[in-house]
Protein backbone atom coordinates (compact mmCIF):
# COMPACT_ATOMS: atom_id res chain seq x y z
CA UNK A 1 0.00 0.00 0.00
CA UNK A 2 1.24 3.51 -0.52
CA UNK A 3 2.38 5.56 2.12
CA UNK A 4 -0.13 8.06 3.54
CA UNK A 5 0.22 11.62 3.12
CA UNK A 6 0.64 13.71 5.75
CA UNK A 7 -1.07 16.97 6.53
CA UNK A 8 0.71 20.41 6.67
CA UNK A 9 -0.64 23.66 7.83
CA UNK A 10 0.31 27.14 6.61
CA UNK A 11 -1.57 30.70 6.31
CA UNK A 12 -3.64 29.25 4.06
CA UNK A 13 -4.53 26.12 5.82
CA UNK A 14 -4.68 22.34 5.20
CA UNK A 15 -2.87 20.66 2.87
CA UNK A 16 -1.68 17.03 1.79
CA UNK A 17 2.36 16.78 1.80
CA UNK A 18 4.14 13.13 0.68
CA UNK A 19 4.96 11.51 3.75
CA UNK A 20 8.87 11.66 2.93
CA UNK A 21 8.92 15.17 1.86
CA UNK A 22 11.27 16.99 3.87
CA UNK A 23 9.16 20.55 2.15
CA UNK A 24 5.82 22.08 3.81
CA UNK A 25 2.48 23.61 2.64
CA UNK A 26 3.93 26.36 0.81
CA UNK A 27 7.06 24.02 -1.09
CA UNK A 28 3.44 21.39 -1.88
CA UNK A 29 1.29 24.86 -3.32
CA UNK A 30 4.15 25.48 -5.41
CA UNK A 31 4.66 22.01 -6.75
CA UNK A 32 0.42 22.11 -7.53
CA UNK A 33 -0.10 25.55 -8.75
CA UNK A 34 3.05 25.30 -11.73
CA UNK A 35 3.67 23.28 -14.68
CA UNK A 36 6.33 20.49 -14.38
CA UNK A 37 8.42 21.15 -16.68
CA UNK A 38 11.30 19.57 -15.98
CA UNK A 39 13.70 22.77 -14.90
CA UNK A 40 14.41 23.23 -11.19
CA UNK A 41 16.53 25.79 -9.87
CA UNK A 42 20.14 25.13 -10.51
CA UNK A 43 22.37 23.45 -7.60
CA UNK A 44 24.36 26.77 -7.79
CA UNK A 45 21.44 28.68 -6.47
CA UNK A 46 20.29 26.04 -3.84
CA UNK A 47 23.75 26.16 -2.94
CA UNK A 48 23.85 29.64 -1.95
CA UNK A 49 20.18 29.25 -0.61
CA UNK A 50 21.74 27.39 2.12
CA UNK A 51 24.85 29.72 2.83
CA UNK A 52 22.41 32.59 2.96
CA UNK A 53 20.32 30.90 5.41
CA UNK A 54 23.55 29.76 7.09
CA UNK A 55 24.74 33.36 7.12
CA UNK A 56 21.62 34.96 8.47
CA UNK A 57 21.16 32.18 11.63
CA UNK A 58 24.60 33.31 12.50
CA UNK A 59 23.62 37.08 11.83
CA UNK A 60 20.51 36.89 13.82
CA UNK A 61 22.11 34.67 16.65
CA UNK A 62 24.81 37.58 16.83
CA UNK A 63 22.40 39.90 17.54
CA UNK A 64 20.74 38.23 20.32
CA UNK A 65 17.41 37.42 18.21
CA UNK A 66 17.34 34.00 17.54
CA UNK A 67 18.77 31.68 20.73
CA UNK A 68 21.62 30.24 20.34
CA UNK A 69 20.38 26.41 20.13
CA UNK A 70 18.13 27.17 17.70
CA UNK A 71 20.21 29.17 15.30
CA UNK A 72 22.73 26.48 15.79
CA UNK A 73 20.49 23.13 14.35
CA UNK A 74 19.56 26.20 11.46
CA UNK A 75 23.12 26.34 10.63
CA UNK A 76 23.71 22.47 10.54
CA UNK A 77 20.71 21.94 8.32
CA UNK A 78 21.47 25.19 6.23
CA UNK A 79 24.84 23.78 5.48
CA UNK A 80 23.72 20.35 4.39
CA UNK A 81 21.26 21.86 1.88
CA UNK A 82 24.48 23.63 0.36
CA UNK A 83 26.81 20.41 0.10
CA UNK A 84 23.80 18.75 -1.88
CA UNK A 85 22.58 16.62 0.98
CA UNK A 86 18.87 17.37 0.55
CA UNK A 87 18.96 18.34 -3.70
CA UNK A 88 15.71 15.83 -4.18
CA UNK A 89 13.96 18.24 -1.56
CA UNK A 90 13.65 20.88 -4.03
CA UNK A 91 11.07 20.15 -6.51
CA UNK A 92 9.55 23.88 -7.30
CA UNK A 93 9.71 24.45 -11.08
CA UNK A 94 11.70 27.27 -12.49
CA UNK A 95 8.40 29.49 -13.90
CA UNK A 96 7.24 29.60 -10.39
CA UNK A 97 5.94 33.65 -8.84
CA UNK A 98 8.72 36.15 -10.16
CA UNK A 99 10.13 36.68 -6.98
CA UNK A 100 11.22 33.52 -6.18
CA UNK A 101 9.21 33.12 -2.84
CA UNK A 102 8.43 29.23 -3.94
CA UNK A 103 12.35 28.25 -4.10
CA UNK A 104 12.89 30.82 -0.83
CA UNK A 105 9.86 29.19 0.85
CA UNK A 106 11.26 25.44 -0.17
CA UNK A 107 14.54 25.89 1.45
CA UNK A 108 12.81 27.38 4.86
CA UNK A 109 10.78 24.54 4.90
CA UNK A 110 13.33 21.85 4.42
CA UNK A 111 15.99 23.54 6.82
CA UNK A 112 13.31 24.16 9.38
CA UNK A 113 12.42 19.92 9.03
CA UNK A 114 15.90 18.85 9.50
CA UNK A 115 16.73 21.65 12.21
CA UNK A 116 13.71 20.35 14.21
CA UNK A 117 14.94 17.03 14.46
CA UNK A 118 18.31 17.96 16.06
CA UNK A 119 17.09 21.12 18.36
CA UNK A 120 15.13 21.29 21.81
CA UNK A 121 12.16 22.89 20.08
CA UNK A 122 10.28 23.31 16.79
CA UNK A 123 11.80 25.40 14.23
CA UNK A 124 9.40 27.44 12.28
CA UNK A 125 10.83 27.94 8.32
CA UNK A 126 9.21 31.78 8.44
CA UNK A 127 9.77 33.02 12.09
CA UNK A 128 13.28 30.85 12.81
CA UNK A 129 14.75 29.92 9.51
CA UNK A 130 13.24 33.13 7.46
CA UNK A 131 14.21 35.79 10.37
CA UNK A 132 15.45 39.17 9.41
CA UNK A 133 14.64 37.76 5.56
CA UNK A 134 12.22 38.38 3.06
CA UNK A 135 11.91 36.14 -0.31
CA UNK A 136 12.89 39.42 -2.49
CA UNK A 137 16.37 40.25 -0.85
CA UNK A 138 17.00 36.78 -0.31
CA UNK A 139 16.82 35.45 -4.24
CA UNK A 140 18.54 38.57 -5.23
CA UNK A 141 20.95 37.95 -2.72
CA UNK A 142 21.16 34.29 -4.27
CA UNK A 143 21.25 35.36 -7.67
CA UNK A 144 24.46 37.06 -6.78
CA UNK A 145 25.84 34.65 -4.60
CA UNK A 146 25.39 32.06 -6.43
CA UNK A 147 27.04 33.21 -10.02
CA UNK A 148 29.95 34.84 -7.95
CA UNK A 149 31.05 31.42 -6.88
CA UNK A 150 30.92 29.92 -10.14
CA UNK A 151 32.39 32.64 -11.59
CA UNK A 152 35.71 31.98 -8.86
CA UNK A 153 35.35 28.26 -8.88
CA UNK A 154 34.58 27.23 -12.17
CA UNK A 155 34.49 29.96 -15.27
CA UNK A 156 37.67 32.14 -14.51
CA UNK A 157 40.16 29.03 -13.88
CA UNK A 158 38.96 27.48 -16.85
CA UNK A 159 39.74 30.67 -18.77
CA UNK A 160 43.29 30.56 -16.94
CA UNK A 161 43.46 26.84 -18.19
CA UNK A 162 42.26 28.24 -21.84
CA UNK A 163 44.92 30.94 -21.95
CA UNK A 164 47.67 28.81 -20.48
CA UNK A 165 47.09 26.43 -23.26
CA UNK A 166 47.13 29.22 -26.12
CA UNK A 167 50.31 30.60 -24.51
CA UNK A 168 52.05 26.97 -24.72
CA UNK A 169 50.64 26.54 -28.24
CA UNK A 170 52.15 29.81 -29.33
CA UNK A 171 55.65 29.34 -28.31
CA UNK A 172 55.51 25.99 -29.77
CA UNK A 173 55.08 27.28 -33.24
CA UNK A 174 56.54 30.36 -33.15
CA UNK A 175 58.21 29.70 -36.76
CA UNK A 176 55.39 28.01 -38.55
CA UNK A 177 53.96 30.48 -41.35
CA UNK A 178 50.52 30.00 -42.86
CA UNK A 179 48.46 32.57 -45.54
CA UNK A 180 46.62 35.04 -43.74
CA UNK A 181 43.02 35.41 -44.86
CA UNK A 182 40.68 38.10 -44.87
CA UNK A 183 36.72 37.36 -46.13
CA UNK A 184 38.23 33.91 -45.93
CA UNK A 185 40.10 34.51 -48.96
CA UNK A 186 44.38 34.50 -49.20
CA UNK A 187 45.92 37.52 -47.74
CA UNK A 188 49.75 38.68 -46.19
CA UNK A 189 51.22 35.57 -44.37
CA UNK A 190 51.15 35.29 -40.49
CA UNK A 191 52.27 33.12 -38.44
CA UNK A 192 50.50 30.37 -36.26
CA UNK A 193 51.83 31.86 -33.12
CA UNK A 194 50.32 35.55 -33.83
CA UNK A 195 46.86 33.78 -34.92
CA UNK A 196 47.45 31.87 -31.00
CA UNK A 197 47.97 35.25 -29.96
CA UNK A 198 45.39 37.21 -31.24
CA UNK A 199 42.50 34.47 -29.82
CA UNK A 200 44.67 34.27 -26.28
CA UNK A 201 44.25 38.36 -26.02
CA UNK A 202 40.69 38.10 -26.54
CA UNK A 203 40.07 35.77 -23.42
CA UNK A 204 42.18 38.09 -21.37
CA UNK A 205 39.99 40.72 -22.30
CA UNK A 206 37.23 38.17 -21.32
CA UNK A 207 38.68 37.87 -17.80
CA UNK A 208 39.19 41.65 -17.48
CA UNK A 209 35.61 42.37 -18.25
CA UNK A 210 34.24 39.61 -16.03
CA UNK A 211 36.60 40.41 -13.37
CA UNK A 212 35.08 44.20 -13.98
CA UNK A 213 31.87 43.26 -12.97
CA UNK A 214 32.58 41.70 -9.31
CA UNK A 215 32.75 44.69 -7.12
CA UNK A 216 28.61 44.81 -8.06
CA UNK A 217 28.41 41.31 -7.90
CA UNK A 218 29.55 41.01 -4.20
CA UNK A 219 27.14 43.87 -3.41
CA UNK A 220 24.18 42.31 -1.73
CA UNK A 221 20.22 43.04 -1.89
CA UNK A 222 20.37 41.07 1.67
CA UNK A 223 18.96 43.28 4.81
CA UNK A 224 16.54 45.34 2.20
CA UNK A 225 13.87 42.37 3.39
CA UNK A 226 10.34 43.25 1.55
CA UNK A 227 10.80 46.67 -0.67
CA UNK A 228 14.21 47.56 0.09
CA UNK A 229 13.14 49.81 3.22
CA UNK A 230 14.72 46.82 5.92
CA UNK A 231 11.62 46.18 7.34
CA UNK A 232 11.53 43.62 10.72
CA UNK A 233 15.25 43.58 10.16
CA UNK A 234 18.32 45.55 12.53
CA UNK A 235 19.69 47.99 10.35
CA UNK A 236 23.20 46.76 10.65
CA UNK A 237 21.73 42.78 10.38
CA UNK A 238 22.79 43.75 6.57
CA UNK A 239 26.56 43.96 7.74
CA UNK A 240 27.08 41.42 9.98
CA UNK A 241 24.88 38.55 7.53
CA UNK A 242 27.78 39.78 4.55
CA UNK A 243 30.32 39.70 7.00
CA UNK A 244 28.96 36.18 7.69
CA UNK A 245 28.86 34.74 4.37
CA UNK A 246 32.53 36.34 3.40
CA UNK A 247 33.62 34.38 6.32
CA UNK A 248 32.26 31.23 4.58
CA UNK A 249 32.56 31.82 0.70
CA UNK A 250 36.17 33.84 0.68
CA UNK A 251 34.67 35.94 -1.23
CA UNK A 252 34.16 39.70 -0.38
CA UNK A 253 30.96 40.14 -0.19
CA UNK A 254 29.09 43.25 1.31
CA UNK A 255 25.19 45.47 1.76
CA UNK A 256 24.51 47.01 -1.61
CA UNK A 257 24.83 51.06 -1.52
CA UNK A 258 21.22 51.08 -2.57
CA UNK A 259 18.67 48.18 -1.06
CA UNK A 260 16.15 50.02 -2.97
CA UNK A 261 18.03 49.45 -6.49
CA UNK A 262 19.48 46.08 -5.24
CA UNK A 263 15.45 44.51 -5.07
CA UNK A 264 14.30 46.71 -7.74
CA UNK A 265 16.84 45.75 -10.55
CA UNK A 266 18.79 43.40 -12.07
CA UNK A 267 21.32 45.16 -13.77
CA UNK A 268 24.27 43.43 -12.66
CA UNK A 269 23.04 40.10 -13.95
CA UNK A 270 22.28 41.63 -16.97
CA UNK A 271 25.78 43.57 -17.06
CA UNK A 272 27.63 40.11 -16.46
CA UNK A 273 25.29 38.72 -18.73
CA UNK A 274 26.41 40.70 -21.44
CA UNK A 275 29.68 40.20 -20.18
CA UNK A 276 29.30 36.56 -20.86
CA UNK A 277 27.89 36.85 -24.49
CA UNK A 278 31.17 38.92 -25.43
CA UNK A 279 33.04 35.97 -24.15
CA UNK A 280 30.91 33.48 -26.23
CA UNK A 281 31.25 35.67 -29.40
CA UNK A 282 35.01 35.16 -28.73
CA UNK A 283 34.73 31.48 -28.14
CA UNK A 284 32.76 30.85 -31.29
CA UNK A 285 35.32 32.88 -33.12
CA UNK A 286 37.90 30.59 -32.15
CA UNK A 287 35.82 27.54 -32.47
CA UNK A 288 34.93 28.35 -36.17
CA UNK A 289 38.38 29.26 -37.00
CA UNK A 290 39.75 26.30 -35.71
CA UNK A 291 36.59 24.22 -37.97
CA UNK A 292 38.26 26.35 -40.94
CA UNK A 293 41.85 25.24 -40.27
CA UNK A 294 40.90 21.52 -39.40
CA UNK A 295 39.15 21.36 -42.59
CA UNK A 296 39.58 18.92 -45.54
CA UNK A 297 41.66 17.00 -45.31
CA UNK A 298 41.58 17.26 -48.78
CA UNK A 299 39.32 19.55 -50.15
CA UNK A 300 39.84 21.70 -47.30
CA UNK A 301 42.21 23.80 -45.60
CA UNK A 302 43.66 21.14 -44.14
CA UNK A 303 46.42 23.00 -42.06
CA UNK A 304 46.29 21.85 -39.05
CA UNK A 305 44.53 18.41 -37.68
CA UNK A 306 42.66 18.12 -34.27
CA UNK A 307 42.63 15.49 -32.29
CA UNK A 308 40.59 12.33 -33.47
CA UNK A 309 38.11 11.94 -30.76
CA UNK A 310 35.60 9.83 -32.19
CA UNK A 311 33.55 8.17 -35.37
CA UNK A 312 32.85 11.56 -37.44
CA UNK A 313 29.68 9.50 -39.26
CA UNK A 314 26.91 6.55 -39.20
CA UNK A 315 27.66 5.97 -42.90
CA UNK A 316 31.06 7.66 -43.86
CA UNK A 317 33.81 5.29 -43.05
CA UNK A 318 36.85 6.93 -42.00
CA UNK A 319 35.21 10.44 -41.27
CA UNK A 320 36.15 12.16 -37.82
CA UNK A 321 34.53 16.05 -37.48
CA UNK A 322 35.72 18.62 -35.22
CA UNK A 323 33.55 18.28 -32.66
CA UNK A 324 34.75 19.87 -29.92
CA UNK A 325 34.48 23.16 -31.36
CA UNK A 326 31.58 22.67 -32.66
CA UNK A 327 29.82 21.56 -29.00
CA UNK A 328 31.61 24.90 -27.92
CA UNK A 329 30.18 26.85 -30.55
CA UNK A 330 26.11 25.33 -29.42
CA UNK A 331 27.62 26.24 -25.97
CA UNK A 332 28.07 29.91 -27.32
CA UNK A 333 25.10 30.07 -29.25
CA UNK A 334 23.05 29.06 -26.24
CA UNK A 335 24.76 31.71 -23.81
CA UNK A 336 23.94 34.29 -26.53
CA UNK A 337 20.13 33.27 -26.48
CA UNK A 338 20.12 33.20 -22.28
CA UNK A 339 21.70 36.36 -22.55
CA UNK A 340 18.59 38.09 -24.73
CA UNK A 341 16.21 35.84 -22.06
CA UNK A 342 17.60 37.76 -19.15
CA UNK A 343 17.91 41.44 -21.03
CA UNK A 344 14.27 41.03 -21.05
CA UNK A 345 13.91 39.57 -17.70
CA UNK A 346 15.84 42.22 -16.18
CA UNK A 347 13.79 44.97 -17.67
CA UNK A 348 10.92 43.37 -15.40
CA UNK A 349 11.15 45.66 -12.57
CA UNK A 350 7.78 46.99 -11.49
CA UNK A 351 8.26 49.71 -8.63
CA UNK A 352 10.16 47.88 -6.16
CA UNK A 353 10.73 44.25 -6.79
CA UNK A 354 11.96 42.47 -10.45
CA UNK A 355 9.53 40.01 -10.80
CA UNK A 356 11.53 37.28 -13.04
CA UNK A 357 13.84 36.43 -11.08
CA UNK A 358 13.98 32.59 -11.23
CA UNK A 359 14.59 32.72 -14.70
CA UNK A 360 17.21 35.09 -14.21
CA UNK A 361 19.04 32.77 -12.06
CA UNK A 362 18.34 29.73 -14.47
CA UNK A 363 19.84 31.54 -17.36
CA UNK A 364 22.43 33.25 -15.54
CA UNK A 365 24.14 30.71 -13.81
CA UNK A 366 23.56 28.15 -16.82
CA UNK A 367 25.59 30.63 -19.17
CA UNK A 368 28.66 30.74 -16.60
CA UNK A 369 28.76 26.86 -16.64
CA UNK A 370 28.41 26.35 -19.71
CA UNK A 371 31.04 29.24 -20.48
CA UNK A 372 33.60 27.05 -18.08
CA UNK A 373 32.70 23.48 -19.64
CA UNK A 374 32.81 24.74 -23.00
CA UNK A 375 36.84 26.83 -22.20
CA UNK A 376 38.15 23.66 -20.84
CA UNK A 377 37.06 21.30 -23.22
CA UNK A 378 38.41 23.36 -26.16
CA UNK A 379 41.69 23.96 -24.11
CA UNK A 380 42.34 20.08 -23.10
CA UNK A 381 40.68 18.42 -26.36
CA UNK A 382 41.12 20.61 -29.22
CA UNK A 383 44.43 23.24 -29.03
CA UNK A 384 46.48 21.17 -26.77
CA UNK A 385 46.73 18.34 -29.11
CA UNK A 386 46.26 19.40 -32.80
CA UNK A 387 48.94 19.07 -34.93
CA UNK A 388 50.52 20.99 -37.75
CA UNK A 389 50.48 20.06 -41.53
CA UNK A 390 53.29 22.16 -42.62
CA UNK A 391 53.40 21.03 -46.09
CA UNK A 392 50.19 22.26 -46.76
CA UNK A 393 50.90 25.39 -45.40
CA UNK A 394 54.19 25.85 -47.40
CA UNK A 395 52.29 25.09 -50.65
CA UNK A 396 49.45 28.03 -50.23
CA UNK A 397 52.37 30.32 -49.20
CA UNK A 398 54.48 29.22 -52.06
CA UNK A 399 51.41 30.12 -54.88
CA UNK A 400 50.17 33.17 -52.96
CA UNK A 401 50.14 36.00 -55.24
CA UNK A 402 49.31 38.31 -52.51
CA UNK A 403 52.46 38.40 -51.27
CA UNK A 404 53.33 40.81 -54.02
CA UNK A 405 51.93 43.63 -51.17
CA UNK A 406 55.24 43.54 -49.88
CA UNK A 407 56.70 45.23 -53.22
CA UNK A 408 54.16 47.72 -53.35
CA UNK A 409 56.84 50.50 -52.12
CA UNK A 410 58.93 49.65 -55.00
CA UNK A 411 56.92 48.82 -57.83
CA UNK A 412 53.50 50.75 -57.13
CA UNK A 413 49.88 49.34 -56.07
CA UNK A 414 48.75 48.84 -59.83
CA UNK A 415 51.87 47.03 -61.03
CA UNK A 416 51.72 44.68 -58.13
CA UNK A 417 48.25 44.04 -59.36
CA UNK A 418 49.14 43.16 -62.82
CA UNK A 419 51.62 41.01 -61.04
CA UNK A 420 48.97 39.34 -59.07
CA UNK A 421 46.58 38.65 -61.73
CA UNK A 422 48.96 37.29 -64.08
CA UNK A 423 49.96 34.81 -61.25
CA UNK A 424 46.64 33.51 -61.16
CA UNK A 425 45.65 33.18 -64.32
CA UNK A 426 48.78 31.26 -64.82
CA UNK A 427 48.88 29.56 -61.66
CA UNK A 428 52.50 30.59 -60.95
CA UNK A 429 54.70 31.30 -58.38
CA UNK A 430 54.54 34.96 -57.58
CA UNK A 431 58.10 35.11 -57.90
CA UNK A 432 58.39 34.07 -61.14
CA UNK A 433 56.23 36.27 -62.28
CA UNK A 434 57.80 39.18 -60.59
CA UNK A 435 61.19 38.44 -61.85
CA UNK A 436 59.44 38.74 -65.36
CA UNK A 437 57.50 41.86 -64.67
CA UNK A 438 59.69 44.19 -62.87
CA UNK A 439 62.93 45.55 -62.86
CA UNK A 440 64.11 43.47 -59.28
CA UNK A 441 66.14 40.57 -59.20
CA UNK A 442 65.70 37.03 -58.31
CA UNK A 443 67.93 37.50 -55.10
CA UNK A 444 66.55 40.52 -54.29
CA UNK A 445 62.60 39.54 -54.57
CA UNK A 446 63.32 36.34 -52.80
CA UNK A 447 64.67 38.56 -49.70
CA UNK A 448 61.58 40.57 -50.24
CA UNK A 449 58.74 38.05 -50.78
CA UNK A 450 60.06 35.84 -47.83
CA UNK A 451 57.06 34.93 -45.97
CA UNK A 452 58.28 34.85 -42.44
CA UNK A 453 60.01 38.35 -42.94
CA UNK A 454 56.51 39.70 -43.51
CA UNK A 455 54.94 38.46 -40.93
CA UNK A 456 57.19 40.97 -38.95
CA UNK A 457 55.41 44.24 -40.77
CA UNK A 458 57.02 47.41 -41.98
CA UNK A 459 58.43 48.34 -45.16
CA UNK A 460 61.16 45.83 -46.75
CA UNK A 461 62.20 47.59 -49.76
CA UNK A 462 65.65 48.23 -50.99
CA UNK A 463 67.98 50.18 -47.91
CA UNK A 464 65.21 49.15 -45.77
Amino acid sequence: MPATPRVERDSMGALEVPPNALWGAQTQRAVQNFPSTGLRMPRAFIRALGLIKHAAAGANVEMGDLAPDLGLAIQAAALDVAAGRYDDQFPVDVFQTGSGTSSNMNANEVIATVASRSASRAVHPNDHVNMSQSSNDVVPTAIHVSAALLLQENLLPALERLRTVLAERAADLGDVVKTGRTHLMDAVPITLAQELKGWRSQIDAAVARLQSVTPRLYQLAQGGTAVGSGLNARPQFGTVFARGLAASTGLAFRPSDNYFAALSSQDTAAELSGQLKVLSVSLMKISNDLRWMNSGPLAGLSEIALPALQPGSSIMPGKVNPVVPESVAMMAAQVMGNDATITVAAASGNFQLNVMLPVIAYNLLQSVELLGIGSRNLADHALAGFTVNQARLQDALARNPILVTALNPLIGYEKGAAIAKKAYAEGRPILEVAAEMSHLSVDELRRLLDPKTLTEGGIHGAGA
